[in-house]
């Protein structure tokens, strides 16, 4: 008789009969996926080449019963657990080796309320599922910047993007959340249920259940806003960004503008001369009046000798792709990352000095901008704990080769060392990389003890493990 071997959390290995996986298989409505099988292979690759885990079993759920049982499953027979929303998240996990991986991504529905302003949307959803239908009635809430990110692993982290100064982060949209605990009980999270499980989930990450569904509030945007790029040589970096560092104090809330370090890439609106030399890129987004929004950002697009100048009304959904070219799935990426108050001189400098030996094509140094409605909810209000932060650094790297991997891990290291003393000591979580666990306690700051306590309530062996781990102490 065939023996289906799977890794238990204490590293031994549960033995399971063909009858036993028939009878598991039975009670789902999706699907178990076999090593080997193409529906297994979609299943475990995900957006970082780096990490390449296989797992003994992989669900691939179709609704909230899948997972209800799937998580009884892995706690009745104390089988190591990952959980897969878009497969976007940098450290990896995921996927996992050897265990159980719970597949969320075919579970992709997003159904919205006009009248009502919400969104109920799966979390196998990507921002561009989600964006694709609450556009269609001029609808949004803020996401992130890659269309193709798993909304759910976007928001258990906090989440942030183009519209976040105006109208917060992800989770400050979040309604209510069905959550399937440890101990495979379906429950609602909100305000008025469960509502410290619902505090914990906005930024704690998966360390407490696995959602089955969100409910956002939605917000009038677009369909098209102001954006764009504006492109100058590296070299004037120093004087544009003091320039930028002023004017964004008086824009209103509805106007961001991130910055990017790295070499031009091939595309057509750089000259051909400008290819794979360092430049600054400021990016524009404004939310609001297309003369109103082309009369605040003159002074920026007037100051200096730009290399390019794409800024103009554009559909909120293209803008939202408008950086999927550059981060596509199947390169090897590995992140640091950095939040600050502002962006000194000497802050600039270091970034500067970095972005002059980028050790590949791809790598970049991104700054996106914060502040304004995500600072006026206070620190305690979510177990996201870093709203003081200003800017949020990406220190992306991104390269094909794997020879390269030293090489681009060390700069990285090596910025992200140079920066520290200008950072704030906190992290956003969803940058975390998957040697990073001794960053976690920085990620929470002050609401650290709060989210062990939850973990011992809602989670007390650990079953929700790999993830950026918040451990119990039961």
């Amino acid at each position: 008789m065939a023996e289906l071997q799977v890794r238990s959390r204490s590293n031994s290995v549960a033995k399971f009969s063909d009858e036993a996986i028939a009878a598991f298989q039975q009670g789902l409505r999706g699907r178990i996926a076999s090593p080997g099988s193409e529906d297994y292979e979609q299943a475990r690759t995900i957006w970082n080449a780096m990490i390449d885990r296989k797992p003994a079993l992989t669900v691939r759920c179709l609704g909230a019963a899948d997972v209800v049982r799937s998580v009884r499953f892995a706690r009745d027979n104390d089988l190591l657990i990952a959980v897969r929303g878009g497969g976007h998240n940098i450290a990896g996990n995921a996927v996992c080796d050897g265990g159980l991986l719970i597949d969320l991504s075919l579970m992709k529905s997003v159904w919205v309320d006009t009248k009502g302003r919400t969104a109920r949307v799966e979390p196998g959803a990507t921002l561009s599922d989600f964006d694709r239908e609450a556009q269609a009635f001029g609808l949004a809430t803020p996401l992130g910047i890659n269309s193709t990110t798993g909304v759910a692993g976007l928001t258990l982290g906090g989440g942030f993007g183009w519209l976040s100064r105006a109208l917060g982060l992800t989770i400050d949209n979040l309604i209510s959340a069905d959550v399937v605990t440890a101990n495979g009980e379906l429950v609602r999270a909100s305000e008025k249920e469960n509502a410290d499980l619902f505090w914990g989930i906005r930024g704690g990450g998966g360390n407490f259940g696995v959602v089955t569904s969100f409910e956002f509030k939605l917000h009038a945007v677009g369909p098209t806003v102001l954006a764009g790029l504006i492109v100058h040589p590296l070299d004037d970096a120093k004087e544009v960004m003091r320039f930028h560092r002023d004017f964004i104090e008086k824009v209103p809330d509805e106007f961001v503008c991130w910055f990017v370090m790295r070499q031009a890439p091939p595309l057509p609106f750089l000259p051909p001369e400008w290819h794979g030399k360092e430049i600054l890129a400021l990016a524009v987004c404004y939310n609001g009046d297309i003369a109103e929004g082309e009369r605040i950002a003159k002074p920026l697009r007037e100051f200096g000798r730009p290399i390019a100048d794409i800024i103009g009304p554009m559909p909120y959904t293209a803008w939202q792709t408008v950086l999927d070219p550059l981060l596509t799935p199947g390169a090897r990426n590995y992140w640091k990352s950095h939040d600050f108050k502002d962006t000194s001189d000497g802050l600039i400098e270091v970034m500067m000095e970095h972005a002059r030996r980028i050790p590949d094509p791809q790598t970049e140094i991104a700054c996106a901008q914060l502040g304004g409605a995500v600072t006026r909810v206070p620190r305690g209000a979510t177990a996201y704990n870093h709203r003081d932060g200003k800017y949020v650094m990406n220190v992306h790297g991104r390269w094909a080769d794997p020879a390269k991997d030293d090489a681009c891990i060390a700069w990285a290291r090596s910025l992200w060392k140079a920066c520290e003393p200008f950072a704030t000591g906190s992290v956003y979580v969803n940058f975390m990389t998957q040697e990073e666990g001794d960053r976690v306690r920085d990620a929470y700051g002050e609401n650290f003890n709060r989210l062990v306590e939850l973990k011992n309530k809602y989670d007390p062996t650990n079953l929700f493990g790999v993830n950026q781990n918040i451990k119990p102490t039961v």
